[in-house]
């Protein structure tokens, strides 16, 4: 048995409003995976593999919520921030 408890599938679509979801994104994770919802932020707080250098963890943010939500995604505002904005298309 694992020490570590299986985290519960999120539905990102839950948390687009006006078709602009908000990220808090935490680079150089173990995985690329959605943790959890903060509250008080009104953000999905999302794990990306890759460094915030060179523009990494951005590119890998806009794959992997592509992927989640089978539609086109953009970066709204944040692109050197933690806290984003995104734009489905």
């Amino acid at each position: 048995m694992s020490s570590q408890m299986a985290r519960p599938k999120m539905n990102l679509g839950e948390f687009i409003k006006d078709d602009k979801l908000r990220i808090i994104v935490k680079p150089n994770s173990n995985k690329t995976e959605v943790l959890s919802y903060n509250k008080e932020k009104q953000a999905v707080v999302i794990a990306i593999k890759e460094s915030a250098d060179k523009n990494k963890a951005n590119i890998e943010l806009i794959k992997f919520l592509s992927k989640k939500l089978k539609r086109k995604v953009r970066i709204k505002s944040g692109l050197t921030s933690r806290e984003k904005v995104i734009s489905i298309l």
